[in-house]
């Protein structure tokens, strides 16, 4: 499907009020499968594959981002999907300088801070999809652990009727997380990319062997981020509101971004600390770990 008026097939499915859609960008993988095998559970599945313009900022890889449409119908192929909408730039956006979503507090920082304007364009391209698809349900990976707490504040103060699902983050197997910008990698910055993966292994080890400090946690993230040429974050968040905490209690991602060559990466890991007790953990309520 690829416009407005394509989309009106989906009122005659006697099953849509179940529609559990997939956003993507495209350049689709086996973590993208993964989201789409979850959504299944929930209902038919839309997919959008859109290279969202507005959250791109200067400088950054919009106009390189793979764009792979072929290939990716052909992988949602013997999926099951029910559809894929993928429009072009002028059937999602009306104007340039139109209406957009302004983020709340959960944008503050991190990406949000390295990246201006990036979760205004997130939640904008995210809303009108809902709006144009009308699912019930959304599911997201959790490698986008800002984003998928961004989108959540806004259905949630906004009003949307839509339940939200985070998916566990899928990696290949020397534990890089699974993306679409792993591909402008050379052989030797694949393997340098590895230390974020070694940074929140790390952290993790240190919490299961009793460590509380946040500032002590950051710093062995930062260490371990030494192949980076640029490090951007490496910080113990709340979940699920994104706020700075001294010591370790309760829900935490700890989060990372970096620069490896000129591709930006990003990875993270959520735990539930209580006590001695460290265990694996999902951003959204009701998702599974």
């Amino acid at each position: 499907m690829r416009t407005r008026a394509d989309l009106q097939r989906l009122e005659n499915w006697d099953d849509r009020r179940d529609l559990c859609l997939v956003p993507t960008m495209g350049a689709l993988h086996e973590g993208h499968l993964s989201l789409v095998r979850r959504a299944a559970e929930f209902g038919p599945v839309v997919v959008s594959i859109f290279v969202n313009p507005t959250q791109f900022g200067p400088g950054e890889d919009f106009d390189r981002y793979p764009r792979t449409l072929e290939a990716d119908m052909d992988l949602l192929e013997p999926l099951g999907v029910r559809a894929v909408f993928a429009p072009d730039t002028a059937g999602m956006y009306a104007a340039a300088d139109g209406v957009s979503v302004q983020p709340g507090r959960r944008a503050l920082g991190l990406c949000g801070g390295r990246r201006p304007g990036h979760f205004a364009g997130v939640l904008t391209v995210v809303l009108k999809l809902f709006g144009m698809i009308r699912p019930r349900t959304a599911v997201f990976g959790r490698k986008d652990a800002q984003q998928c707490l961004v989108i959540e504040e806004m259905v949630r103060d906004l009003d949307v009727p839509v339940r939200l699902v985070d998916a566990p983050t899928l990696r290949e197997h020397d534990g890089l997380a699974l993306s679409s910008r792993n591909r402008y990698l050379s052989p030797a910055e694949r393997e340098r990319a590895l230390c974020l993966r070694r940074a929140l292994n790390a952290a993790r080890s240190a919490l299961e062997t009793g460590e509380r400090s946040v500032e002590v946690l950051e710093d062995i993230m930062a260490l371990h981020l030494g192949p980076a040429d640029v490090v951007d974050y490496a910080e113990v968040r709340t979940v699920p509101d994104l706020g700075r905490l001294d010591k370790v209690e309760g829900r935490i991602v700890l989060m990372l971004a970096a620069h490896v060559g000129a591709t930006r990466l990003i990875d993270n890991a959520v735990w539930n600390v209580q006590g001695a007790r460290v265990t694996e953990a999902a951003l959204l309520e009701g998702s599974s770990t």
